[in-house]
């Protein structure tokens, strides 16, 4: 693998006199594209950005047709400018290898591509570049590559609920759990913080920011334990796949909103305004609350407010 990526990246004239693919294969590159990007598993890596330098080359199969100078029959280097862009930006990761990967999926997608070379490299870690280099091929994601969305699946769109302490208490708890899951739309629920939380004095943003997910996790498990239907989820992973399992889930917002390109603010007085940020980020149909007026600022979308009784599903 060192050899074939020190291949890709070399002069045409250092590739050409190589044999390393039983196919013959053009060759388009981008070189030296940098994004400012917050990235790393690291706290000081939280909370800034940092220059990202992506070198990558795609081996696409010759076109075997007239091309009559029309961008709509070749692989065109945007596709490669967009990749990263899309995966740079659709969510907050830690690992180098978990972008290289996910960049490399999304161009061996394109059916012209048969080989990809990705070099990603830190360029603000050190006296030098910090990165990774991958090479994947289409047999690679065969069985592996991420499905195209189809309209079944953006048509999936979660209820997402926010419930008090007042209705995580209530005696119609398990009627309403009852209620929804008898139906075939997929629910995320939401809390807050409970009754008795931890306070915290003269401790830093970052600090009473973490203490305060802390809490609404905490209050998350306590109503997981008051009904075996409410799963508590905590990645977009396990969101992604209790939505498409129409599931009921209870969402723990730590990681994801950590992970968060563009973070909510975490009010512990109005947690419900968390709920309405997952419902943005999830595409949701709507969010319902109940137990509290919830007071929010987007008058497109205004939650839906449901009454303390029984039947309300």
């Amino acid at each position: 693998m060192t050899n074939e990526i020190k291949l890709a990246f070399s002069h045409p004239v250092e590739r050409s006199r190589s044999n390393f693919s039983d196919v013959e294969l053009d060759r388009i590159s981008l070189r030296d594209h940098i994004v400012e990007v917050e990235i790393g598993a690291f706290q000081s890596e939280r909370g800034t950005t940092q220059r990202i330098c992506f070198n990558v080359v795609v081996e696409v199969k010759p076109v075997h047709q007239v091309i009559d100078d029309d961008v709509d029959k070749i692989l065109s280097y945007d596709k490669v400018t967009e990749a990263i862009s899309d995966e740079v930006f659709a969510e907050r990761v830690n690992l180098l290898e978990t972008l290289a990967e996910r960049i490399a999926d999304r161009l061996l997608n394109e059916p012209q591509a048969h080989r990809v070379f990705v070099r990603i490299e830190k360029l603000d870690r050190g006296p030098g570049a910090l990165g990774v280099e991958i090479v994947r091929t289409e047999k690679d994601y065969n069985s592996t590559t991420r499905p195209a969305a189809t309209g079944d699946e953006i048509s999936i769109r979660p209820h997402v609920i926010y419930l008090s302490n007042v209705a995580i208490n209530s005696i119609y708890l398990d009627a309403w759990i009852n209620q929804l899951s008898a139906k075939t739309q997929p629910v995320v629920l939401c809390v807050g913080v409970p009754e008795t939380s931890f306070e915290a004095k003269n401790q830093k943003p970052a600090i009473l920011r973490r203490l305060d997910l802390l809490s609404i996790e905490q209050n998350a498990w306590i109503l997981a334990g008051k009904n075996s239907k409410c799963v508590v989820v905590s990645t977009k992973t396990e969101l992604d796949y209790a939505i498409k399992q129409g599931q009921i889930s209870v969402w723990a917002p730590s990681k994801i909103i950590l992970d968060a390109n563009e973070p909510p603010d975490v009010d512990a007085d109005h947690a419900y305004q968390l709920a309405y940020w997952l419902m943005n980020y999830l595409n949701g149909e709507k969010l319902s609350v109940i137990g509290v007026e919830p007071i929010l600022n987007n008058k497109n979308r205004l939650a839906v407010i449901l009454p303390l009784k029984e039947n309300i599903f």
